[in-house]
């Protein structure tokens, strides 16, 4: 099919994005197209920039964090200590009152 079926094609642009890899991406967007700062580099998957000599950097990744880890962000060793006797002290008096504690 040539352009006399499908019609005259939008008018069009090119931009080249670099990652910190030094991997060049074109990217073609409409003229009308708003045309974004940056854009995921298809080979690595790290953000591109429009400037060659200043990529953005990679994004930090913030390891995997555990219950435990975010609660001793918030309390203190002897905090947990009050607390955990606290809590040693009712499952005490509630198998001596005859509960069934599990």
């Amino acid at each position: 099919m040539g352009e006399a079926e499908r019609g005259e094609a939008a008018p069009r642009q090119a931009v080249t994005y670099f990652c910190v890899n030094s991997h060049r991406s074109v990217i073609t967007f409409s003229v009308e197209a708003n045309v974004p700062d940056s854009w995921d580099c298809p080979k690595c998957g790290l953000p591109g920039g429009l400037d060659s000599e200043n990529a953005p950097p990679p994004p930090k990744i913030e390891p995997y964090k555990t219950h435990l880890a975010y609660v001793k962000e918030r309390r203190s060793d002897k905090e947990a200590e009050v607390i955990l006797d606290e809590a040693i002290q009712l499952l005490r008096s509630r198998r001596k009152s005859g509960d069934v504690v599990f």
